[in-house]
């Protein structure tokens, strides 16, 4: 059925060709008819019906495209690319339509624009600057992110799933209830964020530091944490369910007694932790 529900994404997407991420947009939406097949399998429906209100619940592509990628605004966002974005292109994107899905954005400097429930899904917007900026309930499903920056960003309640994440800059981010599953997160810092309730599942996180930082419900699930570092940093009812952790260091970390258990059952290395 994975196939089937491949190929129906495949001629959906056909009519527009390689935008920006196409593979990774599909990938997710791939993920999201699975999960909804799977429902409609485990409700007690056959293959064939499973199969066809999946594919009805997906709506019209042609009417989806005509929403998140309007001509005009990736043409701006294509020229933005070339250069330093100025006034006048801020002013094309900061309008009613918050939506920037599939746009080119390298580059662009966002810094302090309030852009709540943005959606910059599928987007190029590598080494782009939302330093300051109010991006709460945003979405940048399957963007690439590398080299972008965040410092200072309200990013409360976004979602980052399957984005390229590589170096970028979450330093005094507000990443409450943020989800950055299945992300690359190599090189990406998080210094002075705040993270509680902040999904990290199934994403690389290897080498990434979480030192001196207060995590609370932050879940870490299925996760690889080679050499990544919570020194200092204070651990409250902190998820590492099924997560490499035996080579991540803990020293001088404070914890309550389930996540040290959880810890200590993965075999990550607890001496010098400190348990309340």
């Amino acid at each position: 059925m994975n196939d089937q529900l491949k190929q129906f994404l495949d001629d959906a997407f056909r009519p527009y060709g390689n935008f920006p991420a196409r593979g990774d947009v599909e990938q997710e939406l791939l993920a999201n008819l699975t999960e909804k097949y799977n429902d409609l399998k485990a409700e007690g429906k056959t293959d064939e019906e499973a199969y066809r209100l999946t594919t009805e619940s997906f709506g019209d592509v042609s009417e989806i495209m005509e929403q998140v990628a309007p001509k005009d605004s990736a043409a701006k966002a294509k020229q933005a690319s070339n250069g330093s974005i100025v006034d006048s292109i801020k002013g094309v994107f900061l309008g009613n339509d918050h939506r920037f899905w599939a746009t080119a954005l390298q580059n662009a400097d966002l810094g302090g624009t309030d852009l709540p429930g943005a959606n910059f899904s599928a987007s190029a917007l590598m080494g782009a600057s939302f330093d300051k900026a109010d991006l709460r309930d945003s979405k940048f499903k399957a963007a690439a992110l590398k080299s972008a920056s965040f410092a200072g960003a309200n990013l409360a309640g976004s979602n980052f799933n399957s984005s390229d994440t590589t170096g970028v800059a979450f330093d005094g981010a507000d990443l409450t209830d943020a989800k950055l599953n299945r992300c690359a997160l190599a090189g990406a810092s998080f210094t002075g964020a705040t993270l509680d309730n902040t999904e990290f599942k199934q994403s690389a996180l290897d080498g990434v530091s979480f030192d001196n930082l207060t995590l609370r419900g932050t879940c870490f699930d299925s996760s690889s944490l080679k050499k990544a570092t919570f020194k200092n940093a204070v651990l409250e009812n902190v998820s590492f369910h099924h997560s490499k952790v035996k080579d991540a260091v803990f020293d001088g970390a404070t914890m309550d007694k389930v996540t040290y258990a959880l810890l200590k059952g993965a075999k990550a290395n607890l001496d010098g932790v400190h348990i309340r």
